[in-house]
């Protein structure tokens, strides 16, 4: 009786460690997110170029007018350490900063800080 019960919360222990450590999180190309208001444009996982290759590209440097703004996933690749790197572009028909028509983003960190947000048709 003792190894039954011994055992039982084992294998329960093994199960939840199994489930805890998978990816719950599935994302595909064509999903649409918002780009989060972040606090002193301080975007750690978006990868915004930096304001002096979009003056050189014609653009404004200006996160005011990213803000709130649809993006569609355009492919997600993953590196050999287990990030998952996503190139995403506006779904309006326009450019990033009026000079950058794709970005990376790494979908996983930048979901979880709320730099991404997801949209609920």
């Amino acid at each position: 009786m003792k190894n039954y019960i011994l055992s039982s919360v084992l294998a329960f222990f093994v199960t939840a460690l199994m489930y805890s450590q998978s990816s719950s999180s599935d994302f595909n190309s064509g999903d649409v997110f918002l780009i989060g208001n972040v606090k002193y444009n301080n975007y750690k996982h978006i990868n915004f170029p930096r304001a002096n290759f979009i003056i050189k590209k014609g653009g404004i440097a200006n996160y005011k007018n990213i803000k709130g703004k649809k993006v569609v996933i355009t492919s997600i690749d993953e590196k050999r350490n287990g990030k998952r790197v996503a190139t995403i572009k506006l779904v309006e028909p326009r450019k990033f900063f009026n000079s950058h028509k794709y970005l990376t983003v790494d979908i996983d960190e930048a979901i979880k800080n709320k730099e991404l947000l997801t949209v609920v048709d």
